[in-house]
C-alpha cells in the first residue's frame, strides 16, 4: 500500500508539473500576435482628408440635394479607412463647402497601406444645389451644375467655372497662357487679335545658367509665338513658330487673317523649332 501511494504521488505531482507548463506556455501567447489584421489594428489610426488632386468628381442626385464625391483613399492588404464621410460646412456667398474625411494608419509605412482605391461619399444638402458652385476641400476641388452632363458635376478650372469669354481681354489672354502649359513667372510681349484668331507672344525669365553671357542659352528671357483659335471652352492653340510673317502659319491654317500676321518679325534665336504643331 505504501509503495502504491508513493507511485500515485509521483505521477500527480508529474502531471501537475506538466499542467503548470501548459499553462504557462498558453500564458505567454498573445492574441492576435502573428495575425496581420490585429497588427494594423494596433497602427495609430489619424484623420485625413483627400488632396485636390484626389478628388476625381461629383454626382447630383435626382433630388438636386444629395451629392456623391468619388475621391483616392488609401489602400492595402489590411483595412485602410474608416469613418468616411462627407460634411457640409459654413456656407461662404454663392458656394456649398463640403469637407470629406477619414481615419487611416496610412501614416505609418507598416501599415502597408501604400496603394489608393477610389471611394464614394455622400452628403445631403440642406437646399438644391442650384446655381451655387460646390467646393469640396480646401484649397478645393470646385463643381458646378451649369453645362454640366448631369447626374455629374462639371469639374471648374483653374479660371473658375466662368471663365473669361474669348475675346481681345486680359482675362481672355491669361487663359490662352495657361492653354499652351508655359512655365512659372511667364508674362505677355505683343498680342495680335480680333476676337476669332489670336498670335501672342510670350517671353519668361531664365537667368545664367551655364557660366557664359554671350551664350543664347544663358539670354535673359526665352520667347514662343503662338497662334490661336477661338473655341467654346476659350483659345486653343494650334501653331507655334519664331519666324515672322504670315507664310508658316498660313501654310497650317489657309484661314488665318493676314492682317494679324503680316507686321509680324521674327523673333530672336531661342530654345525651339523654327515651327512645331501645336500638342
Amino acid at each position: 500500500m505504501r509503495s502504491g501511494s508513493m507511485r500515485g504521488a509521483a505521477l500527480a505531482a508529474t502531471l501537475c508539473g506538466l499542467a503548470v507548463l501548459l499553462l504557462g506556455a498558453c500564458g505567454t501567447q498573445v492574441a492576435g500576435q502573428d495575425d496581420p489584421a490585429s497588427a494594423a489594428t494596433a497602427l495609430p489610426w489619424t484623420l485625413s482628408a483627400p488632396t485636390r488632386s484626389q478628388i476625381h468628381g461629383a454626382e447630383l442626385g435626382a433630388d438636386r440635394r444629395t451629392v456623391t464625391i468619388a475621391v483616392d483613399v488609401p489602400s492595402g492588404p489590411n483595412p485602410c479607412v474608416r469613418d468616411l464621410e462627407a460634411k457640409l460646412t459654413e456656407p461662404v456667398g454663392n458656394t456649398v463647402p463640403v469637407q470629406v474625411t477619414f481615419t487611416s494608419p496610412s501614416g505609418d509605412r507598416s501599415s502597408g497601406c501604400s496603394r489608393s482605391v477610389t471611394a464614394k461619399a455622400r452628403v445631403t444638402l440642406p437646399e438644391p444645389l442650384g446655381d451655387r458652385e460646390l467646393v469640396v476641400g480646401y484649397p478645393g476641388a470646385v463643381f458646378t451644375a451649369d453645362d454640366a452632363p448631369l447626374p455629374h458635376l462639371r469639374l471648374c478650372g483653374d479660371l473658375g467655372c466662368t471663365p473669361p469669354a474669348t475675346g481681345c481681354t486680359p482675362g481672355s489672354y491669361e487663359q490662352a497662357v495657361k492653354a499652351v502649359d508655359s512655365p512659372a513667372h511667364t508674362y505677355r510681349d505683343a498680342e495680335h487679335c480680333d476676337g476669332k484668331w489670336l498670335v501672342l507672344d510670350i517671353s519668361w525669365p531664365t537667368g545664367p545658367v551655364c557660366g557664359d553671357p554671350e551664350s543664347g542659352t544663358c539670354a535673359p528671357h526665352l520667347g514662343d509665338r503662338w497662334f490661336y483659335k477661338a473655341e467654346k471652352a476659350g483659345w486653343k492653340p494650334f501653331f507655334r513658330t519664331s519666324a515672322g510673317g504670315c507664310r508658316d502659319v498660313q501654310d497650317r491654317e489657309p484661314a488665318f487673317p493676314t492682317a494679324l500676321c503680316a507686321s509680324l518679325e521674327p523673333l530672336p534665336p531661342a530654345l525651339h523649332p523654327t515651327h512645331s504643331p501645336a500638342p
